[in-house]
């Protein structure tokens, strides 16, 4: 409860939404919205993520955690999948060539039940080049998991490293009369156009609030 309330407060910051205005939008009073704010009443989880889809977070659900929406419903062997850990790495680090196993110097890991292809690790958001106005946002304080063995397709939010540039950078792919660009979620942010001299170091799979 305690980081849904962090989450919705940062994200209400950001887009510069009041209390009054959520309530609008959600067809309920300024007073429920504060009462859940405030700890006096305990949201529903239908209630919870209503609010994070009002807020552009619909891509994230409160069930356990804070994470992404399933495609689909997993089969019912595979709801108790076991929890994996993966590192978490920095900026630099993230653009450091390996040959077969990310050589981390920290020793800090965060779980989660996803079962990544490739040599996932964590990255924790910074800035606001991928906090938007509305739909999709990613704020800073977030951490994103990476999986570089998915395919990454336009629309799907990217880890890249430009040539001579010794650290990562955080955009989503996108496709525009057959050219592909590294797009920020905040518009104020210019986009860039992918050329060879842009490496895509991995898809982020999963975005996550750490308070």
């Amino acid at each position: 409860m305690d980081n849904w309330i962090a989450l919705v407060k940062a994200s209400m910051k950001d887009r510069k939404v009041t209390q009054g205005e959520l309530a609008e939008r959600l067809g309920m009073s300024q007073g429920g919205v504060g009462h859940w704010l405030n700890k006096r009443r305990v949201p529903s989880l239908a209630d919870m993520n209503r609010v994070l889809a009002e807020l552009g977070l619909g891509g994230l659900e409160v069930a356990l955690e804070i994470r992404e929406r399933a495609a689909t419903e997993p089969a019912l062997e595979q709801r108790y999948n076991p929890y994996f850990r993966y590192p978490v790495s920095d900026w630099k680090q993230a653009c450091e060539l390996r040959e077969e196993r990310a050589a981390y110097r920290a020793g800090r890991y965060e779980l989660t039940d996803y079962h990544a292809r490739g040599e996932a690790f964590w990255l924790p958001v910074t800035g606001d080049a991928m906090t938007a106005p509305t739909g999709l946002s990613i704020s800073a304080g977030m951490m994103i998991l990476v999986d570089p063995a998915i395919d990454p397709e336009p629309g799907k939010l990217v880890v890249a490293q430009w040539a001579g540039s010794s650290q990562a950078t955080f955009r989503q792919l996108q496709d525009e009369s057959g050219q592909r660009y590294l797009v920020p979620l905040n518009p104020t942010y210019p986009k860039a156009l992918l050329t060879d001299e842009c490496r895509l170091l991995g898809v982020v799979v999963q975005a996550t609030a750490r308070f």
